[in-house]
């Protein structure tokens, strides 16, 4: 099979490469399917550079949609035929979601009326802002400010706070202000002046943050948005600023409670949601598997504006 994958640490342009390798085995408690869309995202080009380093060679798109061609012992929840989207073991196998046949770690059905892009775009996004608002509490009545709303998982955490009965202020630029608005977000831009806006649009402090946005120096107002309590913010991008002032970050919350009930559990809900147009994650562009490098030069320009995803011509 093609897969797009790196056998040493650096720059993703360049150590990835398109190559031949043997097709997979699921494992126990594993499946293989034919992947039909798989879902880019900066925690790929991450990996490539050294995060959560392990044996090599690995692959890159964790996120997955496909029919299952094989099950692994122990697996009864899916039959060879289904059409499911999760997760790839980009861990436990030399090859990821960005090829013609992955092993899945984590699945879920694709529910009737679900396109396979539409559901390959969902699982980082839908998990990454879940569980980040998990932690700052997803309590009915409560103001959440989301900043960065334009990227997917501040995208995501907009619609999944509103969902869940939150009032939620998102920040973001001319590309999604209108869809956030018509969501039930009321938006405001970047830059300066940001904590004066959000004053005006509130009648106190903020209850919560959820930082989305790339590192840009903007956490010191988010604390201050929070009512100055820098444990009322919580960034999964800015990490030395947090380090910095006392706000909270997804390196050092406690990974020993993130359990795949909290990341998983409400993958079929939100499937459904998205197969009713009642929630989404934008889709930029889908490309074929040999124009990968393509998509890897527009998600690293910072200019996607959405989801990238590769779509095997194999399948």
């Amino acid at each position: 099979m093609r897969t797009v994958r790196f056998h040493e640490y650096g720059a993703p342009s360049d150590v990835l490469t398109l190559e031949t390798a043997p097709v997979p085995e699921p494992g126990p408690g594993r499946i293989r399917v034919a992947v039909h869309a798989c879902g880019l995202a900066p925690a790929d080009w991450a990996l490539c550079r050294g995060l959560f380093a392990g044996e090599l060679p690995r692959g890159v798109g964790c996120d997955v949609a496909g029919t299952v061609e094989a099950v692994g012992a122990g697996v009864t929840d899916v039959a060879v035929g289904d059409l499911v989207f999760g997760t790839a073991d980009y861990v436990g196998q030399p090859s990821a979601g960005a090829a013609d046949h992955a092993v899945m770690d984590h699945w879920f059905a694709v529910p009737e009326g679900l396109d396979p892009v539409q559901a390959a775009a969902l699982p980082m996004a839908l998990s990454t802002a879940y569980w980040h608002l998990a932690r700052l509490g997803l309590t009915p009545g409560r103001t959440l400010l989301v900043n960065g709303a334009g990227t997917t998982i501040g995208y995501a955490a907009v619609q999944i706070a509103l969902i869940r009965g939150l009032r939620v202020i998102a920040t973001a630029g001319e590309t999604y202000a209108a869809r956030l608005t018509d969501l039930g977000a009321t938006v405001t831009p970047y830059g300066d002046g940001l904590v004066e806006r959000v004053k005006a649009l509130t009648d106190g402090p903020v209850d919560i943050v959820f930082d989305t946005a790339p590192a840009n120096g903007a956490l010191p107002d988010l604390v201050r948005i929070a009512g100055g309590d820098p444990r009322r913010v919580l960034t999964c991008s800015d990490l030395a600023g947090a380090a910095e002032l006392g706000a909270r970050d997804s390196f050092h919350e406690d990974p020993a409670t993130f359990t795949d009930e909290e990341r998983y559990g409400h993958f079929p809900e939100f499937a459904k949601l998205t197969a009713d147009g009642a929630f989404s994650i934008p889709v930029a562009g889908t490309f074929p598997l040999d124009q990968w490098r393509t998509a890897l030069e527009i998600s690293q320009s910072g200019r996607a504006r959405g989801k990238l995803l590769l779509v095997p011509t194999s399948t």
